[in-house]
């Protein structure tokens, strides 16, 4: 907050936000505009408010009135060289983003929060391996060093049961809650927030897709083919992919298109945020269901995803992009991670054995793109140089 006038914290329903900023910032005037009284005390007369409150205010769900951020505008170019006046929090929507960006440009930092990272949820510190990855010095020796800070154990229920906050808590009180709580989910996503933002949506359709979509987590996206099961035109399906991206439930992962040497796919692919969800949408209730499932490895690919994802945002690194990998002969490979550093190229693999092939395309792309090194993550004992420049990094690291 120091650094700016105003911060912005955007996610998902129910992944912490209000309770994050409450208990950052205990003596600010917090205000939430889903509440009816706090609506109509800002709305009726907003420049009023702002004069009433000229700084350490809270607002809730901001984007309930869009309008706030055109407001806030001049309200904060009254006195541009003060920060930390205003915090906003708000679920990801059209009026909110164009808010930001319009109105608000260079005038607001955005925050994105998602659920527990994996770490954070056992009360540890953001994993070191964070440093080393955004280290140009970083060699492939130094990662030998590293000591994980989660166990096996805790990785699995994890990845099982996701990252949001209030069921993960209370079920450890309550175990029936953690069901209870996921089957309302998705009732309370469709009916609040998507209704209330594209009212003329199908939400029947809607839904229907979500629940198709659960069995192509992780995958290649061929959108005629998801169009013509669900009946629907692949325009359509682009529309609700990109609603279930910007609403935060789900990651649109675009093909990395920067090797000039091999013909690329360009074909989309995405997963579930949360693992979680997806094994709920899948009716998954136990580890032991989950492995015998065939989504098992994708969805153990997307859950490793969004961990290093998650870990490159809390480090505050800029000019980071997140793409997947895959040329026309069906080279693959999971993440390439592109950022100030250069390109690390990450293969991940739900079991512990390996073999040759599985190293076939991490070799290929450090060839061709000059990386430094390449990561296979598993669920092995232990760091080892499994290869000249890869590395093979257990999942308890992230």
């Amino acid at each position: 907050m120091g650094m700016f006038s105003s911060v912005a914290v955007l996610g998902r329903r129910q992944c912490g936000k209000s309770t994050l900023v409450r208990n950052l910032y205990p003596d600010w005037d917090y205000y939430d505009l889903e509440r009816p009284d706090d609506y109509q005390l800002i709305t009726n007369d907003p420049l009023a408010f702002f004069s009433r409150h000229p700084d350490k205010v809270i607002i809730d769900e901001a984007q309930q009135y869009p309008e706030l951020f055109k407001v806030l505008r001049s309200v904060i170019d009254s006195n541009r060289k003060k920060n930390g006046r205003f915090l906003l929090t708000g679920s990801s929507s059209p009026d909110i983003v164009k808010g930001l960006s319009e109105s608000l440009a260079g005038r607001i930092a955005t925050v994105e929060l998602w659920p527990f990272k994996m770490a954070e949820f056992y009360a540890q510190p953001l994993p070191p391996i964070y440093e080393l990855l955004n280290d140009k010095a970083t060699r492939i020796e130094d990662f030998k060093s590293l000591a994980p800070s989660i166990s096996q154990a805790e990785l699995y229920s994890h990845w099982m049961f996701g990252g949001y906050p209030e069921p993960r808590i209370k079920t450890q009180e309550h175990p029936l809650f953690y069901k209870l709580w996921m089957d309302a989910y998705f009732t309370d996503f469709i009916h609040r927030d998507i209704q209330r933002l594209f009212p003329r949506l199908n939400t029947h359709n809607f839904r229907k897709m979500i629940q198709v979509l659960s069995f192509h987590s992780g995958n290649i996206l061929n959108q005629s083919v998801i169009a013509t099961s669900l009946e629907l035109s692949s325009v359509t399906i682009k529309e609700y992919l990109d609603i279930l991206h910007d609403t935060f439930i789900w990651r649109n992962l675009r093909s990395f298109e920067k090797n000039p040497l091999k013909k690329l796919q360009k074909m989309p692919k995405g997963h579930f945020r949360d693992s979680g969800i997806l094994h709920q949408l899948l009716k998954l209730d136990d580890l032991d269901s989950l492995l015998l499932h065939p989504v098992a490895g994708t969805s153990f690919e997307s859950f490793v995803i969004e961990e290093i994802i998650r870990g490159f945002q809390s480090t505050l690194q800029t000019n980071l992009n997140f793409n997947f990998y895959r040329t026309k002969d069906r080279s693959e490979i999971d993440l390439i991670i592109d950022g100030p550093f250069g390109y690390i190229p990450v293969e991940i693999k739900l079991g512990v054995k390996i073999n040759k092939r599985m190293l076939t395309a991490l070799n290929s792309f450090i060839k061709d793109t000059n990386s430094k090194f390449g990561i296979l993550v598993n669920n092995a004992e232990k760091i080892e140089i499994i290869d000249h420049k890869i590395v093979q990094i257990p999942a308890i690291y992230f």
